[in-house]
């Protein structure tokens, strides 16, 4: 077989760090004194220029190929993986793609996770999920967002049946609806439990802790505005 041709194009530079996380640890190894005053910038959905690098180049361009409508401006390589941000619109045709294109073939979704931005308006919910290729020995991450005021995205089971507990979490954990999904009910949270446990916005709770001659209030009493 003869690989696809390669259509490179002009890519934007990577988008500047929009977030600083703090704390006390670090930086640099071995400071633990917890007095280091951590600022560390966080920079995301980092765009990649092209050329971006051995098959990423392959994969890339037939994705375009089979899906036009995905562009040119969503591909980003991060410690030596491929992610792809894919428009939720888009998110089931591409996926059978991934499966069934010989030129693709990632034939396994080994894990689907969510990941909660409250500072990302419109976008809050990201859900990557993780794409192996048995017969060309690759892996390919293709990750697509909603919004906290619609949390909605199409199951992968029909394509994936792997998918199946991993968005059962995903929604567990989050709240993410997979539209689609068979049975779409909580996995790790009793039936009948109150909110979704990994978003930033769940409280911490926990019981006050006792100590000679002093009391710790719960997590979600420490916290400050």
């Amino acid at each position: 077989m003869t690989q696809p041709a390669d259509q490179a194009v002009a890519r934007p530079t990577p988008a500047a760090p929009t977030v600083v996380r703090q704390g006390m640890w670090g930086p640099g190894p071995g400071a633990v004194s917890g007095y280091g005053g951590l600022r560390q910038p966080v920079i995301r959905h980092r765009l990649s220029p092209r050329p971006l690098g051995g098959w990423f180049d392959e994969v890339a361009d037939r994705l375009i190929a089979l899906v036009p409508e995905l562009g040119e401006d969503v591909f980003e390589v991060d410690r030596g993986e491929l992610t792809v941000a894919v428009p939720g619109r888009l998110l089931a045709q591409l996926a059978r793609h991934c499966r069934d294109d010989a030129w693709l073939r990632f034939e396994n979704c080994v894990s689907v996770s969510g990941v909660h931005f409250p500072d990302e308006p419109g976008a809050e919910f990201h859900v990557v999920y993780h794409l192996l290729s048995i017969t060309h020995n690759r892996r390919l991450r293709l990750e697509a967002t909603c919004p906290e005021s619609d949390p909605h995205l199409p199951s992968l089971v029909a394509t994936y049946p792997m998918a199946d507990w991993h968005e059962r979490e995903t929604w567990d954990m989050f709240g993410v609806v997979f539209d689609g999904h068979p049975h779409l009910t909580r996995i790790l949270m009793p039936d009948d439990w109150v909110g979704h446990p990994q978003r930033k916005d769940y409280p911490l709770g926990g019981v006050p802790i006792e100590f000679k001659g002093a009391e710790v209030p719960p997590p979600d009493q420490r916290r400050s505005n």
